[in-house]
């Protein structure tokens, strides 16, 4: 997801949603961080990885959700006492309670975020030890600069562990799925001249 800087104060899910303003924010333990307009690329590699799990999960219990949506990390019903709620670039929730009209309540199964240049510390640093915390079962970082994905998965002691750090035009099982596997290959070989220098 892309991120831009933190401002200070502690603001609640209400201060969120009272905001008048075109942008978009999350919440995380109370800090607002302004997010900036994702780039081209972020945005088809999402897609495409949106839909291959869109077209996995027809007809099956889980859904795959993308952003701009809210998803709180609290079941509080008191917007003032929520501090946590973040819009995940891709989430898979099989819990159908968790699922309502405005929001996601509670963690997703599986999140997923793509890397731009200005994220990096943000989902790799701040969102990994969030979602850890949170029980977020699995946890992909897709970097398309760098051409890699790090697909997280929590062990029985709560913690992320990753077993290898695939190319990006590798075939990767999403583990909390049966069978679902993401394989990016063909589209970046229809697209190799926007992965081109890119770093």
């Amino acid at each position: 997801m892309e991120n831009l800087a933190r401002v200070e104060k502690k603001y609640s899910y209400q201060d969120l949603l009272d905001m008048d303003d075109d942008n978009r924010y999350e919440i995380i333990n109370g800090e607002l961080y302004l997010m900036s307009a994702p780039s081209v690329i972020h945005q088809m590699v999402l897609g495409e990885i949106y839909k291959q799990i869109a077209n996995y999960l027809t007809g099956k219990k889980c859904k795959v959700l993308v952003s701009p949506l809210d998803v709180c990390f609290s079941k509080e019903k008191d917007f003032r006492k929520i501090w946590n709620v973040l819009q995940p670039d891709i989430s898979i929730i099989c819990d159908q309670e968790k699922i309502n009209k405005q929001r996601i309540v509670g963690a997703p199964d599986v999140v997923m975020e793509v890397l731009s240049p200005n994220n990096i510390p943000h989902d790799k640093l701040i969102k990994f030890n969030f979602y850890q915390k949170h029980k977020v079962k699995e946890y992909w970082i897709i970097d398309p600069i760098e051409q890699l994905i790090f697909p997280y998965v929590l062990n029985e002691k709560g913690i992320y562990t990753i077993s290898k750090v695939y190319s990006l035009d590798e075939c990767i099982k999403i583990e909390q799925l049966d069978n679902c596997k993401i394989d990016l290959k063909k589209f970046l070989e229809e697209n190799k001249e926007l992965f081109t220098n890119l770093s």
